[in-house]
């Protein structure tokens, strides 16, 4: 309801003139707006520019009778926010002019300053029970202050200072975790339902690396951390130096990996797939529709050679356009967890010097199928152990404690019997499972140095990749596979059957 308040003494003419006008707009908005037959809401529907005339209709009202004088360039920003926001897509957003100017340079000189998140935000209320929309961390950025603080995919942020994520937009969270480097930003990570603990940040020039390989004994092991415009040339040099050696398979780490350049993730799998489709884009703009395939020379990995791929909720965009081709076309076995499901293709499009980025199309897999907000399901399931009520209680006294922080802070090069000794203590005080704490304390000392290439002691699903290359199950398991196009058909079965 709105309340109109004149003066008493006001004269009543202009009131009165003044109330005309005030009618005359609303009629003219009920004209103009107002359905009247169902050939006219027809006509309406196909003729766009109508619309645009009201919002500039509008627009210019604003400017001749809001109270205050306005900057138009607010109206504009608003106006344009509330546009691409309507479209209910986190990936389509309005870029304000530092946010372009930011954009350009992270581009140009591949770094920037701030914490090594990924992070995404859902747009008004989640679906599931209507939780707040806090922002979740998709994946942490390797050697960078959100992954050595210990911040996982899935985590919530749910504060920024002590700012609730849920009330802020994007472009606000943004904001809030780049900036200079040195300085320091508190946020509060929620894991799960119950866990919620401080994190302090400071923020550094952050330069996204791309693929690490070794060998774990006869298994030739490569990660992708991101899909850069060098991922395909440093994939390609790693795989070379692994054909000198007498490597039995080969495991393909996606995890943690938020994707990149498409054209990256195609150079990637052509190393292991001949001709055939990668993957589909396709857009209700019939010029922009377009389809990758395989190299026509043969792949640089023979295709008899065992290839396992891990993927967790972390890995998303490009990576998962590559396991799902290899998955799709019966190259590779996928272990781990359900990858992330971000299966649409973004631009960014200059406006004046401010600009937009909008989803223009989805991309599919070799089996046709699209997984956005769906994901990509492993072959095999293998899970890190989860935690009891009771420890979740104790974990997060323990956390908000930074005992395991300060240990590996005085110790850095800490020996078996230290450790073992620290370990000890912390079991008798917070009554945690050894082998949890061992893996905590090995985290935080490898979180404080440079990410080693792998950590077969403690991660279980890089174990079970191995295991299935070591113990010759790779080709039976291979024969035994789906595409993602059966896997669906299946859901849709089960679910019409329910």
């Amino acid at each position: 309801m709105s309340i109109f308040h004149i003066p008493k003494g006001l004269p009543k003419k202009p009131a009165f003139l003044w109330t005309i006008a005030t009618c005359f707009f609303c009629l003219f908005i009920i004209a103009a707006s107002g359905p009247q037959t169902d050939e006219q809401d027809a006509q309406r529907e196909q003729n766009p520019r109508r619309y645009t005339a009201m919002i500039q209709n509008v627009f210019d009202f604003i400017q001749r009778h809001y109270v205050d004088e306005v900057d138009p360039q607010k109206i504009y920003e608003g106006a344009m926010s509330g546009m691409l926001g309507a479209l209910g897509d986190p990936y389509s957003q309005f870029l304000s002019e530092k946010e372009m100017s930011d954009l350009s340079e992270n581009v140009i000189k591949g770094a920037y300053g701030g914490v090594g998140l990924y992070i995404s935000k859902p747009v008004g209320e989640r679906i599931e029970g209507g939780k707040p929309a806090y922002v979740e961390v998709a994946s942490p950025i390797e050697d960078t202050p959100g992954w050595r603080a210990g911040i996982m995919p899935g985590d919530l942020i749910i504060k920024i200072e002590d700012e609730s994520t849920a009330d802020i937009t994007m472009e606000e969270v943004l904001a809030r975790l780049k900036g200079p480097p040195g300085d320091q930003v508190n946020l509060t990570i929620q894991r799960g339902e119950k866990l919620v603990f401080p994190v302090s940040l400071v923020r550094e020039i952050i330069e996204v690396p791309t693929v690490k390989s070794a060998m774990i004994d006869d298994i030739a092991y490569i990660r992708l951390i991101s899909f850069s415009h060098m991922t395909g040339e440093r994939t390609k040099e790693a795989l070379e130096a692994f054909r000198k050696t007498n490597y039995k398979g080969l495991i393909l780490d996606l995890r943690n990996n938020y994707g990149g350049l498409l054209t990256a993730a195609v150079d990637v799998c052509n190393f292991f797939l001949q001709s055939g489709v990668v993957v589909s884009v396709k857009s209700r703009i019939a010029g922009q529709n377009l389809v990758y395939y395989g190299g026509k020379e043969k792949p640089l990995i023979p295709e008899n050679t065992p290839l396992v791929v891990l993927i967790n909720h972390g890995s998303a965009s490009a990576s998962e356009i590559v396991a799902g081709a290899l998955k799709d076309r019966g190259r590779a076995y996928l272990v781990g967890e359900k990858s992330y499901g971000k299966g649409s293709v973004q631009q960014v499009y200059p406006f004046d010097k401010s600009g937009f980025k909008i989803t223009t199309a989805r991309y599919y897999t070799p089996s046709d199928v699209n997984i956005d907000k769906i994901g990509i399901p492993p072959d095999m399931e293998v899970l890190f152990p989860k935690y009891s009520n009771e420890d979740v209680e104790s974990l997060s006294k323990l956390l908000h404690s930074n005992k395991i922080k300060e240990f590996v802070k005085e110790h850095p090069v800490a020996s078996v019997e230290q450790s073992n000794d620290f370990i000890r203590q912390i079991q008798a005080e917070y009554s945690l499972d050894s082998n949890l704490l061992s893996r905590l304390v090995r985290d935080e000392q490898n979180r404080a140095s440079i990410a080693p290439v792998y950590d077969l002691e403690y991660d279980v699903q890089l174990q079970e990749a191995v295991k299935i290359i070591r113990e010759g199950q790779y080709y039976q398991l291979i024969k035994q596979t789906k595409t993602l196009h059966d896997l669906q058909e299946e859901a849709e079965a089960e679910a019409q059957a329910s």
